[in-house]
């Protein structure tokens, strides 16, 4: 998402960073680039135009021009309108009232509505809320089956109902049913059409008109780019949203969809798809985006990732054990699922400020498959091998090489990293982590 964006604002910070002073012939030029790389991130004219404009009125100022550091102001400069751009703050879920608070999820047909509803529920069960779904699209059979399925798979609350009902009157039942049921959200899968029409919108406010909605989020694909925009601004006006989904983000290298939608349809983006998994749903921080269109990356948002895989009574087992210098191949197995579980190496990279500058010297590919070799040799092992690695003999590799479609030689590179990492923390707790950290300081002098 936004690498291409991401690439020549890059190369534009680049070429500032080299001259002696900032002009404002540097400035226009660099703002020319700026322009350029916006549309052809298929940002709306409009909002490139204001970006602009914002920006270059601050750049020109003397706190620019007279600084000891210039560029970095012009980049700050560029990356706090880009925050306004995005929306300026995180945009909450508005869960006021009695409960069950209602969530309507509208869009056309196609756009992911019923994956992003399985996708909200089970975001929101992950932040101690008691979601249910609904699906109210009565012209697609599929629907209901799919949203149930999906509802199973993830343990959330389905509300059932014989075929034959109308939208609304289901739409009442399914929020006796909550209530009834503890339910603190209600998530409505509504129907969507190919296109924009009367029937649709006049099925929408009657839901809307007949029980008490908190939330209607509009999910639209971020891969059409300006249709999108206009596709919200049309629900918008008739249904008055309170937010959008953008999905497909990942897919997207341009992003210009997300970078227009606040100012083009006046609505926030409250949520990003990034992913097919049923959990990659992530909140959308302004900020914290900005700073990763501006290869700055996000660590803030991986820190939270990483609390959302790993256990943290697990977490504070492995600190002791890694203290100890007792952690075994067992442990080291979990770590790297846990590793899978935060995505693809590339994925995680782009969190890391100063790796996007990498992406085009390091094999991902390479990397993802070296792990899931040391995953399969891992899993080759008995219990007893993990346990304690110190018994794998000659004949022993060999069966777990055979045994993970590996080379004894790939066999022999695992355990070496493994004995020469318990060796490290060995030597931590012998010498003092403050004394151990010292020492390796002086390896980089």
């Amino acid at each position: 998402m936004f690498d291409s964006l991401t690439d020549k604002l890059t190369s534009v910070f680049k070429k500032l960073r080299g001259y002696g002073r900032i002009t404002e012939s540097n400035i226009n030029e660099a703002l020319r680039e700026v322009r350029l790389a916006l549309l052809e991130a298929d940002v709306h004219i409009k909002v490139v135009k204001e970006f602009l404009d914002k920006v270059k009125e601050k750049a020109l100022g003397q706190e620019v021009l007279n600084s000891i550091t210039p560029s970095q102001q012009f980049i700050k400069i560029v990356y706090e309108e880009l925050v306004n751009v995005l929306g300026s703050y995180t945009a909450e879920l508005d869960f006021s009232g009695k409960p069950p608070a209602v969530i309507m999820l509208v869009g056309l047909q196609g756009s992911g509505k019923t994956t992003q509803a399985a996708k909200l529920a089970l975001f929101l069960r992950n932040k101690k809320r008691k979601p249910g779904l609904c699906c109210l699209d009565v012209y697609r059979p599929a629907a209901y089956e799919q949203l149930k399925k999906l509802s199973a798979q993830i343990s959330i609350p389905f509300f059932e109902y014989e075929k034959g009902k109308k939208p609304v009157d289901i739409a009442k039942e399914a929020f006796v049913f909550a209530d009834k049921n503890g339910l603190d959200t209600l998530i409505l899968d509504t129907a969507g059409r190919l296109h924009i029409d009367e029937e649709l919108m006049l099925e929408l406010k009657q839901i809307r008109d007949n029980i008490k909605i908190n939330e209607v989020l509009l999910v639209i694909d971020s891969m059409i780019g300006q249709e999108a925009l206009s596709v919200a601004d049309k629900f918008n006006q008739e249904v008055k949203l309170t937010g959008l989904i953008l999905t497909k983000l990942d897919g997207d290298a341009r992003g210009g969809a997300a970078l227009s939608a606040k100012t083009v349809t006046g609505v926030p983006i409250k949520f990003i798809g990034v992913g097919e998994k049923l959990n990659a749903l992530e909140v959308f921080h302004p900020d914290r985006m900005a700073s990763r269109i501006l290869g700055m990356g996000d660590v803030i948002s991986l820190v939270e990732k990483a609390q959302e895989v790993v256990e943290k009574d697990k977490a504070l087992e492995l600190q002791k054990k890694l203290k100890k210098g007792t952690f075994t191949l067992e442990d080291f197995r979990e770590q790297l699922r846990y590793v899978d579980k935060l995505g693809s190496f590339e994925s995680i990279m782009k969190f890391i400020p100063g790796m996007n500058r990498l992406k085009n010297e390091v094999d991902w590919d390479k990397i993802e498959k070296d792990f899931k070799r040391m995953n399969a040799i891992i899993d080759s092992m008995t219990i007893k091998e993990r346990r304690n690695p110190d018994i794998i003999n000659g004949s022993r590799k060999r069966r777990i090489a055979m045994g993970s479609g590996t080379t004894v030689q790939e066999v022999n590179a695992l355990l070496k990293n493994y004995f020469e990492a318990k060796r490290i923390f060995i030597q931590i707790k012998k010498k003092g982590e403050k004394n151990f950290l010292r020492g390796l300081g002086g390896l980089f002098k």
